[in-house]
């Protein structure tokens, strides 16, 4: 088949079956780092921008405005070409650099917030504030503000269509990240319309204050919410049977460990709703096909997550990860009876 946009490359991306030896379930990882824009906030961008031409709020030629750690400032600045839209993502020194250079290269204009920060503050209230400021004094432009848009939520119905189709329709449990609340209540939904019996897990950033937690900073990029913002009125709290924490070095000791054992690369969230996952198998919390979506790529954090030295800078190696993920996955013994360790297989 011969595609006639990129856009058109958004969506049926393929699925990965782990087996979780001990246990009665497996594990099911969407990825949706195949999306064009490496992420799977491709699908809620792209969304956003058709809602907002749809009603008017944003003309052929306008200008499209979004605070972003990166992800959705990508699929956004893809959008903005397919509609011959200009794009401003306004950004902190969190974002990592190589997302502020794809956005860049794709034609966006990149706005820095003003301020002192530490390192490790996530400027997301001053980002939002900027974000609002512009909008109201550029003509033609328009504030995405995907924290309150009905239409980030909307844009993973596609997302539920195939995953529903991949799993033959069983589906035990859905984990994933939650941060502005559009995927994991998109997703939620959707998954609970089909069988409500379905367990849906949010995991957010130890430090974030989705689920009432005491707020502090942490280091995974575009997800929970940073003490000091509000959570947005996109996440349906309703949909989500389960809300628990992960630290940095869980999530992303287990990004590199999927990369070194499953020479796949994900990002440092996707690292943390994988560990939880396998946590809550083990517990017996999680039975059959759980699916974890892969949200990016580890690619975009080579920088970060899979370099040494920034973890030990900040603390956040933790070799125990490793060996609980050994036994998590019969790993250990593999290595003692020459078994396979991981079963794979792709729908």
């Amino acid at each position: 088949m011969i595609l006639n946009k990129v856009s058109d490359l958004i969506g049926n991306t393929p699925m990965l079956g782990i087996d979780v030896p001990g246990t009665n379930a497996r594990l099911l990882l969407k990825i949706e780092k195949n999306n064009p824009g490496g992420s799977i906030k491709d699908r809620m961008a792209r969304n956003m921008v058709l809602a907002a031409l749809k009603s008017g709020r944003l003309k052929p030629g306008g200008v499209v405005i979004e605070s972003s750690s990166g992800n959705t400032g990508i699929g956004l600045a893809m959008a903005a070409v397919e509609f011959d839209l200009h794009f401003i993502a306004v950004v902190d020194h969190h974002a990592a650099q190589d997302k502020i250079a794809v956005m860049k290269a794709l034609g966006a204009e990149i706005r820095f917030v003003a301020g002192t920060y530490r390192e490790d503050e996530v400027a997301v209230v001053e980002r939002q504030r900027l974000a609002a400021e512009l909008a109201s004094q550029i003509p033609g432009s328009v504030f995405m503000n995907q924290s309150d848009n009905a239409a980030n939520a909307g844009g993973y119905s596609d997302f539920v269509r195939e995953t529903i189709a991949q799993a033959g329709g069983q589906i035990g449990a859905y984990v994933g990240c939650v941060g502005t609340g559009g995927s994991m209540t998109g997703i939620a939904r959707g998954l609970k319309l089909h069988n409500p019996d379905i367990v849906t897990v949010a995991v957010e950033p130890a430090g974030s204050i989705v689920f009432g937690h005491p707020g502090y900073p942490y280091y995974q990029s575009g997800t929970g919410t940073p003490a000091g913002d509000t959570v947005g009125l996109v996440l349906d709290y309703s949909c989500i049977d389960m809300g628990i924490q992960v630290t940095d070095a869980q999530a992303f000791e287990t990004a590199r460990y999927v990369a070194r054992n499953l020479a796949l690369l994900v990002g440092g969230s996707t690292g943390g709703a994988i560990y939880k996952a396998l946590e809550l198998i083990h517990k017996g919390t999680l039975t059959g096909n759980v699916v974890v979506p892969i949200a990016d790529g580890g690619e975009k954090y080579l920088h970060t997550v899979f370099d040494d030295k920034w973890l030990e800078e900040r603390d956040l190696l933790e070799p125990g990860v490793a060996a609980q993920l050994d036994t998590w996955l019969g790993k250990t013994r593999w290595l003692e009876s020459d078994a396979t360790p991981l079963q794979l297989s792709v729908a």
